[in-house]
């Protein structure tokens, strides 16, 4: 492996914009922007924890984009540049760092940012899982930031696309489920919502992407805003391979509202506005699903196609749990 200015010439100074200056200082230079607010988020994976050891590096870098940009989608802000921390074995090769590096490239492009600086470090202790710490930048009109605080009582309850696919394509690559393609994808590579979360704007009143689990980021909303919710079981999206996958085991059921990785937005909104929302999914090619309602007795109550309540320990991952199956 090379030292770190050679590796950091090499690799990562062919995708730095403007902002990072080459990658030749110790900052970065972003300009402001008149009539904006900078939105930043930062998310670390720890192999083993967010993800299996031997992923392909071109796959995690476009993944730790994904999850980071997921963040900004999810409070409406157009992403813009981005800061990477590497923690790497002793023992990481030049192919792995350029494979990685052409990862961050295809996601550059996907998204529409650009690398402004970072750090890199080896780690010499005997078996050291590899950390990537990602930083993301973004703008949102001033003012107009989607917070989780802002739902209110009779609100509608949505949520993008599908959920439950990221965890069951866990599950498959661990061997505890039959391997589906569509699944395993749905985990290594993140699809935020970014086009839906720059309109949501205008319409949500708040709003979280889903990375813990259904109920937990509805919880983290509830929480903030002083409110609860009751969603409906029947009405959770399914992908057509999530609904095969339940037919196999009823016990399934459950990664559909607590398994995470989802990446996907849960927002609330004034029921005036579900015309807006309708428009909106046919606009952006993807799925808006009306999921619940917002009330002012606090907790999060999932319910059946009969209105019983469906018990459940787990709502979603924790970190520090020792129970956790992410």
């Amino acid at each position: 492996m090379p030292d770190e200015f050679d590796l950091i010439a090499k690799y990562f100074a062919p995708l730095a914009g403007d902002e990072g200056l080459g990658l030749q200082d110790d900052a970065a230079c972003l300009p402001a922007r008149p009539g904006f607010d900078m939105i930043v988020s930062k998310d670390v994976l720890v192999e083993g924890t967010h993800f299996l050891k031997g992923t392909s590096a071109t796959g995690l870098a476009q993944k730790a984009l994904g999850v980071n940009i997921s963040d900004l989608a999810a409070k409406g802000a157009v992403p813009s540049v981005y800061f990477v921390g590497l923690v790497l074995p002793a023992d990481c090769s030049d192919e792995w760092i350029q494979a990685f590096a052409e990862g961050l490239a295809l996601g550059q492009k996907r998204f529409g940012l650009s690398l402004a600086g970072g750090d890199t470090t080896t780690s010499n202790a005997a078996e050291a899982a590899l950390v990537i710490s990602i930083t993301v930048v973004g703008y949102v009109p001033q003012g107009q930031m989607i917070q989780r605080a802002g739902a209110s009582a009779g609100d509608d309850i949505y949520v993008t696309g599908t959920l439950g696919d990221a965890a069951l394509g866990l599950l498959g690559l661990l061997g505890k489920l039959g391997d589906d393609p569509f699944l395993t994808d749905r985990y290594d590579l993140p699809r935020p919502r970014v086009s839906v979360g720059v309109a949501l704007g205008a319409i949500a009143s708040a709003a979280a992407d889903v990375s813990d689990g259904l109920l937990a980021d509805l919880g983290h909303i509830c929480t903030v805003s002083g409110v609860g919710a009751t969603v409906q079981q029947g009405l959770l999206p399914l992908s057509d391979a999530a609904s095969a996958a339940l037919k196999t085991d009823e016990a399934l059921h459950s990664y559909i509202y607590s398994g995470g990785d989802d990446y996907e937005i849960i927002f609330t909104a004034p029921t005036g506005k579900h015309q807006e929302i309708r428009d909106l999914s046919t606009e952006v090619c993807v799925p808006i699903t009306k999921i619940g309602t917002v009330e002012k007795t606090k907790g999060i109550r999932l319910v059946d196609t009969e209105g019983k309540i469906v018990h459940t320990n787990r709502v979603g991952y924790q970190h520090f749990r020792q129970d956790n199956t992410r």
